[in-house]
């Protein structure tokens, strides 16, 4: 192999690499206790939580309106879980056919600065306001009698962390005691790559968070519970349809040379190298009435690409927004009885920008099985959307999804009838024996990342110069690790090829485990329909052997014809799951499937062992399997909390610059405001929103709501200053739709205040803007 040579520009990259790297481990000395830390969440019951802050009153500026809070502690404080219900049961009522529905969807936000985004891994991509709202959408369905009951969780976030669902599960008990449980309630990520980090507990999931956010992981998980709570309290009897249709035009596979490595034969039964089908389930009550929506559809929601600073829901959450704003006439965007989830299923190798990999700088195509260019090698090869930027990207995909979806739910028919089931173990996916054949097994490996991991994708590349495809180890970069981390034992590296390790994962565990080793595996059953909760990023192809495999499971032990939807980043993230045959190819996707490269022949095994506990009745002789470690320490997030200041002369809320007197459809109306840190509002549970777009209304003389920042229409900039100064900038993009009138903007926001020796409080203020004038022409 040629030696390798470095420009002066990675060398200087390679330079912070180390000194970061060094900074890192000095601070893990100093933050961390290593012993004790684990407790396993059975024995002990207690949880981190944070209070939200008690409000004060006190006197409020001219022209503003403030109330106070006590501000988050940095200890977090304990709860102990409670296995009496303090919820009582609905009365259901038993006498009819179909099931009992609720559903319900509440906002799991969480910051929206002062975070990084969880998806692409990209430093100093971190949130500075918010596009759209997250939500957390919830479906209980329950047989007649209530004996058996199943619960479905989208959630508007990357992935699903384990700490998340641990602390989600401990809260159910302690509320409905063993209605909801760990083997009957899925919680599913739709794997938007703009929502914020901060909730995990394994070491390297932490370290791409930039620390641990107590004040997400709280918001996240009272989003989830209010959800559930709401779907809990509004069950009513009716009858599920379901339908299943191709989605055109929205996706490509961005590992097609991957792809290509499956077998010609099992290649040649599909018409497309990505999953079309899209498989929906109508929700209405006995009297024919809306009641809910849930799709899965196999696309990755990276149509804001790694250059987005906004929260926002992506091409699936537009998909949301569109259906349920059809859906709830009248009502704002988050608002309404009506809930419709559009979930993931398996996209691992699925990009919704059609355009496909070109080279930025030169135009060309890099469509190969490297991704990269001649002329700056993969950082320049980058694959496009449809739109004119991202924004307009995630509108075209998301409406497409939204258009098919809309189809299937009117013209869905066949009912979907019998009972209920659900089956989960954890297992220890680092030691599995997988029987290739009657007489020979191999096994799954310790948690390994590959050298293409750091390349990156097509839809966001890596930070230093990586290329997809590799298959052999560089001696610098394991030098440097071997130096930072140790050396990767033997028994991984064999078992891991031909994956070139660059991080042995596995094998750290300080100051917590770098990835799991307990990993939930789960089905739910409603009738035909099998929902397989894939902890991971399953590739189409692996997508195909994996539902083919678990149906012929169910047929074999008496349940024909059963439908199986892989439903995506469910309960526990552990990356991507190829097939062995793409595993040899050591793109992205293979690099980042962490147990080796006999990772779905494991799940299958797993899995089918689930479908026939089902199918057979023997759910109950399962055993729960080892339970997952729930981590008391980690490494919190290294921004500060610091005190809001305004201008001299200024508060916070002033109109810096005032919105112009008219405006015409199709433009922007842009105000700026005083502002203060917008994380502060995410210690506030029930704030609801940053702004809002009012109308006014002559007839009655008051002003309408339009907009608030869940809508598509609305952002909502924050832009930081030195020493707690910063400002706020909001925009509303004025809809074709809208109605000339008179306007007008308004600002809700929470600024940290401390005097001196006492304990710092979160004080609310609001603010208004000119008024301004839409018409039709000017």
């Amino acid at each position: 192999m040629a030696k390798r040579t470095f420009s002066t520009f990675e060398t200087f990259l390679i330079f912070l690499l180390v000194m970061m790297t060094g900074v890192t481990v000095a601070l893990l000395s100093l933050l961390f206790i290593t012993s004790g830390t684990i407790e396993n969440n059975k024995d002990s019951g207690f949880l981190t939580t944070q209070s939200p802050p008690a409000t004060q009153g006190s006197s409020a500026p001219q022209g503003s309106t403030l109330t106070q809070g006590t501000a988050d502690t940095q200890g977090p404080t304990a709860t102990q879980a409670s296995s009496t219900p303090s919820t009582p049961e609905p009365t259901l009522f038993q006498n009819f056919s179909g099931y009992h529905i609720g559903v319900g969807r509440a906002d799991c936000t969480g910051q929206v600065a002062d975070i990084n985004l969880m998806g692409y891994g990209k430093t100093g991509q971190n949130a500075q306001g918010i596009l759209t709202r997250l939500y957390s959408r919830a479906f209980i369905m329950a047989e007649p009698d209530g004996s058996n009951r199943v619960v479905f969780v989208s959630i508007e976030i990357g992935m699903v962390s384990q700490r998340l669902r641990l602390e989600v599960l401990n809260r159910l008990q302690s509320k409905y005691g063993s209605l909801y449980r760990r083997d009957n309630v899925i919680l599913s990520g739709t794997h938007t790559h703009s929502g914020p980090a901060g909730y995990f507990q394994y070491t390297t999931f932490v370290l791409a968070s930039e620390g641990f956010s107590n004040r997400t992981f709280e918001y996240m998980v009272n989003g989830i519970m209010k959800s559930i709570e709401i779907a809990h309290t509004n069950m009513k009897p009716g009858k599920i349809f379901i339908n299943k249709g191709d989605v055109d035009g929205a996706q490509i596979n961005r590992s097609p040379t991957s792809y290509l490595r499956n077998p010609l034969s099992e290649r040649a039964r599909y018409s497309s190298n990505t999953d079309k089908e899209m498989l929906l389930l109508k929700m209405v009550d006995l009297n024919g009435d809306d009641l809910g929506l849930i799709s899965w559809f196999a696309i990755h929601p990276v149509s804001m690409n790694n250059s987005n600073h906004l929260v926002n829901s992506d091409n699936m959450g537009y998909a949301s927004y569109l259906f349920e704003q059809e859906k709830n006439k009248g009502y704002l965007p988050g608002q309404g009885p009506y809930v419709a989830a559009f979930a993931s299923s398996n996209l691992g190798d699925v990009s919704p920008n059609t355009l496909g990999p070109s080279c930025i700088n030169t135009g060309e195509s890099c469509d190969n099985a490297d991704s990269t260019c001649p002329i700056g090698g993969p950082s320049m090869c980058i694959a496009m959307g449809p739109g004119q930027d991202m924004f307009n990207s995630t509108q075209i995909i998301g409406r497409i999804i939204y258009e098919k979806a809309k189809e299937l739910y009117a013209s869905a028919s066949q009912e979907v009838t019998g009972p209920l089931a659900s089956a989960h173990q954890w297992v220890n996916m680092t030691d599995v024996t997988v029987w290739l054949n009657s007489t020979h097994t191999v096994k799954t490996c310790k948690p390994a990342l590959g050298y293409s991991f750091a390349a990156g994708t097509i839809d966001g590349f890596g930070s230093l110069n990586f290329t997809q495809g590799t298959t052999v180890g560089d001696p610098f970069w394991d030098s440097l690790r071997d130096q930072i981390l140790g050396k990767p034992s033997e028994e991984i590296k064999e078992c891991q090829k031909p994956k070139p390790i660059l991080l042995h994962t596995g094998e750290l565990s300080k100051p917590n485990p770098w990835h799991p080793d307990i990993v939930d595996v789960q089905i739910i059953t409603l009738g035909f329909l099998a929902i397989a909760a894939v902890p991971g990023e399953f590739t189409t192809m692996s997508g195909r052997r994996f539902r083919e495999a678990i149906q012929e499971e169910f047929a074999t032990y008496g349940m024909p014809n059963m439908t199986v939807v892989v439903s995506g980043l469910c309960n526990v993230y552990t990356h991507y799951i190829t097939t062995y045959e793409e595993y040899q190819a050591q793109r992205y996707e293979a690099a980042s499937t962490i147990y080796g490269p006999h990772t779905l022949s494991a799940y299958i095994q797993l899995f089918k062992v689930l479908a026939k506990a089902i199918a057979t009745g023997t759910v109950a002789n399962l055993s729960t399997g080892p339970e997952p470690p729930f981590f008391k320490q980690l490494i919190n997030t290294l921004i500060p909390n610091i005190v809001d200041r305004a201008p001299t002369g200024k508060h916070f809320g002033d109109v810096l610059q005032p919105a112009n007197p008219t405006y015409r459809m199709g433009e922007v109306v842009e105000v700026v405001f005083v502002g203060a840190n917008p994380k502060n509002s995410a210690e506030i549970l029930t704030h609801q929103t940053f702004l809002t777009v009012e109308k006014y209304e002559a007839t009655s003389a008051t002003w309408q709501m339009v907009h608030n920042d869940a809508s598509w229409e609305t952002r909502f900039y924050w832009h930081k200053g030195l020493l707690g100064y910063s400002n706020t900038t909001i925009q509303w993009h004025i809809p074709d739709s809208a109605q000339p009138g008179i306007y007008r903007i308004r600002y809700f926001g929470h600024s940290r205040k401390q005097d001196l020796l006492k304990a710092a409080v979160i004080v609310s203020f609001e603010s208004t803007s000119s008024t301004f004038e839409v018409v039709t022409a000017l």
